[in-house]
């Protein structure tokens, strides 16, 4: 693998500071430097150090900047005071994203996002049609479903052991019960109960791709399938046997050149070639 050195990174909003780190693709004649990052949104027990060596494996294999952030509460990001509101999907894009955009200086990006991050990642590319120029969403949840209830609060259960919760203590410090109580309480609340992303995937109109593994815990491949066929843009849907939630962890390389092929076509699609499926 090329290596991709990576800087540290900070973001000032009106609640907080946000960590980011950037990773830089060594890749010289490749003719790439200058097309717009790709950017990583977490999981809702993830941040920056959990995505481990993948966004120097996606940014080598891309010839792309990938740029990781904590959202705020999470990773080394400043604390959150409060619980998480039922809206903290759609106000992730709205209100904290523009903030990463401009201090990290680009307007157009690729979306990628892994479980609720995906989610995240939808309302992005909903939101600013003309600047995301491709979606990939990995385990994302596109509705509430029964898997997904079950898979958390066996999560509950799990992290409730003290050697489960000091891992957990490591990522994110002092804010790790925060993490896992924003989490469970969110998305076992009855008032979040009727969550969907229907309307909002009808919005997004740049290339997208859903990737899942059949053996996700936190969700059916009803997920991806809901996404791939309620984009208004081309849309491919890939299927990974035998994988869990975090196919970038089980199959790092695979997802890594199969999200670098698949935006490589969105550059052709923008300069008018086409999108090959």
């Amino acid at each position: 693998m090329t290596h991709c050195p990576a800087r540290d990174l900070w973001i000032v909003t009106g609640q907080g500071r946000l960590f980011a780190r950037s990773w830089q693709p060594m890749a010289p004649g490749r003719g790439r430097m200058g097309k717009p990052p790709i950017v990583l949104f977490h999981d809702s027990l993830g941040c920056v150090q959990l995505w481990r060596t993948f966004p120097a494996l996606l940014a080598s294999f891309s010839g792309r900047e990938v740029i990781a952030y904590d959202r705020l509460g999470f990773g080394q990001s400043d604390p959150r005071t409060g619980s998480l509101g039922l809206d903290f999907i759609r106000e992730e894009a709205e209100s904290f994203f523009p903030r990463v955009r401009e201090q990290l200086g680009f307007d157009r990006y690729v979306a990628f996002g892994h479980s609720v991050g995906g989610a995240m990642a939808v309302h992005c590319a909903a939101g600013e049609v003309p600047s995301c120029q491709a979606l990939i969403t990995e385990a994302a949840q596109a509705f509430v479903e029964d898997r997904t209830l079950a898979g958390i609060r066996e999560a509950e259960t799990r992290f409730g052991e003290p050697d489960a919760f000091a891992r957990l203590r490591r990522l994110h410090g002092d804010k790790a019960r925060w993490v896992l109580d924003a989490w469970t309480s969110t998305w076992l609340a009855p008032a979040f109960a009727g969550w969907t992303l229907e309307r909002v995937l009808a919005k997004v109109e740049c290339p997208t791709l859903a990737i899942h593994g059949s053996d996700d815990e936190y969700g059916s491949v009803r997920h991806p399938e809901t996404i791939v066929r309620s984009v208004h843009g081309p849309s491919e849907l890939e299927i990974m046997p035998g994988t869990r939630h975090v196919p970038h962890r089980e199959h790092e390389h695979r997802v890594a050149s199969r999200v670098a092929r698949f935006i490589e076509d969105a550059d052709r699609s923008d300069q008018g070639q086409g999108f090959s499926r």
